[in-house]
């Protein structure tokens, strides 16, 4: 059975560089998957993505040698179980904001005794490059549960949260995150404050032996993360750099004045 390199290289104290996919396009998974990253997010939490299309692109980024992750919708069972079955090679959960959510997570994605997960699903087992009875013995080993910190709820619970025994990855959501952290007037934190969050939720994953993951803007951001302890690192989107791309071309030929930036990541 394939081996989760993601997996390998967090527990070794590796940083790993991935980034989301969020357009719902095989081709473009097909050719994200060969460009280089570690681990592709297919997005069917803020996407337009079916679980059939997710299923598609799941395969073709497993195919490439890639590893191929799910954020699914909710922190639900039968959204976990079904991307999971569908060929997902971890999952990355969004808002848990409670230990009791985490421990619903983590059961959700690990069979008897560990967890809660049924057997069942027909796909699950071709992108481990395995057969089933392979794939339900070892599932549990080899698949990447990551789960989000992106309330200051979370961040307030974080010692009960990230000590929560099976998770491999905290990955901060920066945008939830600051929004979560407004005043009654609807004021953003200052970039001080902020800061001052994100380095007590490294400490504390630091603290439960979990790797810190965090989605950044730009490569300048993602260097700076990775010097100071953070491993599962997301830098933008398919979308994000396609339009960035398309922006310097734009640039060039017709000016500032004619470039609309982008602010999604």
């Amino acid at each position: 059975m394939r081996t989760n390199t993601v997996k390998r290289d967090l527990k070794a104290g590796k940083a790993s560089i991935g980034t989301w996919l969020s357009l719902g396009s095989v081709i473009a998974s097909r050719f994200m998957a060969r460009a280089g990253f570690a681990w592709l997010t297919v997005d069917v939490e803020h996407s337009l993505v079916s679980w059939e299309t997710a299923c598609h692109m799941l395969a073709s980024i497993a195919d490439a040698g890639c590893v191929a992750l799910a954020r699914v919708p909710a922190n639900r069972h039968d959204h976990i179980k079904r991307a999971l079955d569908n060929g997902a090679m971890g999952i990355v959960v969004p808002m848990v904001n409670s230990r009791e959510e985490a421990e619903a997570a983590v059961a959700a994605a690990k069979y008897p005794p560990r967890g809660t997960r049924s057997v069942g699903g027909t796909v699950h087992a071709l992108n481990f490059g395995t057969d089933a009875a392979t794939y339900y013995r070892r599932a549990d080993e080899e698949l990447l549960i990551v789960l989000q910190c992106e309330h200051i709820r979370a961040v307030e619970r974080a010692e009960e949260i990230f000590s929560v025994p099976g998770i491999d990855v905290i990955f901060v959501g920066p945008n939830d995150l600051a929004w979560s952290m407004r005043d009654a007037s609807g004021q953003f934190p200052s970039p001080e404050a902020t800061e001052q969050v994100m380095q007590q939720i490294l400490a504390a994953c630091r603290k439960y032996g979990v790797a810190p993951g965090v989605h950044c803007m730009n490569v300048e951001e993602a260097r700076s993360r990775i010097a100071q302890g953070w491993q599962f690192i997301a830098v933008t989107s398919e979308l994000k750099m396609m339009l960035d791309g398309a922006a310097e071309v734009t640039k060039a030929l017709l000016g500032d004045g004619s470039v609309q930036r982008s602010s999604i990541y």
